[in-house]
């Protein structure tokens, strides 16, 4: 009996830091959507997953991509702000979120996407599809080839509003962050993201805001909401404090109330908890001698993205180690790795950076290596 007793509190006693592991993951970061992630806009890491893979319905968070696409046309110069963007019956034939748009009314792109963004209108988002892409069919077309090259395995679009509850029309929480991370790199939609209250058609139709963290949560850049009966109240929220922004997806909430409170309880996890740290030391990067190359050294430079997201408490003590060749010899290709910078807090390794040539020198020619041979020489006599 007694050694039957001494084995079960042996076994609990394995058990216990398992479960309370579990436990403190849980007490830090509680929400009551079922289906959420939460990233960091710069580097894309990802700090917080809840069935973040699962396929769902997204209703108007759909319209992230569709102004993703009219953000990259505005880029492009294929379409600009003032042009008159004319509604066709098809557009004014949606239903759901709208702004009453009559067949043959004209309205400029400015207005359609901040009617679009502020309050979801399905008529011009369809509006704009058509005036971007020919038809919507063509348009959702460009959402999808989008969506592959974002790397969203598990999006597929029907239509450009998500209002039909289409069960081919289907994304992820993790897709959805990664499309609303595309979508804030244009800083021009936070123009109109961050909206609370304004007007359209010269003052005559009021819009709100659909998001109404935009009015009471600090640093909200915004982005996009969405609600059907099946797809349940779906939020695409962003928000910056300090240099740091952060993309919280929440689908499928049972309630607006909820919705908002799950992204309002992520981004108030990722704000208390980490920072952005730049992986870079004060000191500029010592160029690199290149033997036989056409220019006498050529310049380290680090990777596009030279950031990575850190716990707060981390972020204090950092140090770097920076290792490169002691020289080259030509021909270097820009791109050739050079060395690496490797970044501690305290003795712990956070990250490794490959340091790269900035440009390619090219190798001298062979009259050139005697030439300068002879110059050697010269020098040397004298």
């Amino acid at each position: 009996m007694k050694h039957t007793i001494c084995l079960l509190l042996a076994l609990c006693l394995l058990l216990t830091p398992a479960a309370a592991v579990d436990c403190l993951y849980d007490d830090a970061i509680t929400i009551q959507a079922p289906s959420a992630c939460l990233l960091e806009k710069t580097t894309g890491e990802v700090l917080y997953e809840k069935n973040a893979h699962e396929h769902r319905l997204i209703a108007s968070v759909t319209k992230v991509m569709t102004l993703l696409l009219i953000m990259e046309a505005l880029d492009n110069g294929s379409i600009s702000p003032d042009d008159m963007v004319t509604a066709s019956a098809h557009a004014c034939s949606m239903g759901g979120s709208q702004i009453w748009l009559e067949e043959g009314e004209q309205m400029t792109v400015n207005e359609m996407v901040k009617c679009i963004t502020v309050v979801s209108a399905n008529d011009c988002a369809v509006a704009m599809a058509e005036y971007i892409a020919g038809t919507e069919d063509a348009f959702v077309q460009r959402m999808n080839d989008k969506a592959a090259a974002l790397g969203m395995a598990d999006t597929h679009f029907t239509d450009c509003t998500g209002l039909f509850d289409d069960p081919n029309h289907y994304s992820c929480a993790y897709d959805v962050a990664i499309m609303a991370r595309a979508l804030i790199s244009h800083e021009k939609v936070k123009e109109y993201s961050t909206i609370w209250m304004d007007t359209a058609r010269d003052g005559e139709f009021s819009l709100s805001n659909t998001n109404k963290l935009i009015y009471y949560y600090e640093g909200a850049t915004g982005l996009k909401t969405g609600f059907t009966s099946k797809a349940g109240h779906c939020l695409a929220a962003t928000a910056q404090r300090d240099g740091v922004e952060y993309v919280a997806a929440v689908l499928g909430a049972d309630s607006s109330d909820h919705r908002f409170d799950s992204a309002k309880t992520l981004l108030n996890y990722a704000f208390a908890n980490y920072t952005l740290c730049r992986l870079r030391p004060d000191n500029a990067l010592p160029p690199v001698p290149v033997t036989l190359g056409k220019s006498d050294c050529v310049q380290p430079v680090f990777p596009d993205i030279a950031d990575t997201v850190i716990e707060k408490s981390r972020a204090a003590n950092l140090r770097y180690d920076l290792q490169l060749i002691e020289q080259a010899e030509a021909p270097v290709l820009a791109g050739d790795p050079l060395g690496t910078l490797t970044v501690y807090s305290g003795d712990e390794q956070i990250a490794e950076l490959t340091l790269t040539a900035s440009e390619t020198v090219e190798r001298m020619s062979t009259f050139g290596i005697f030439s300068q041979m002879l110059d050697i020489l010269a020098c040397k006599e004298i």
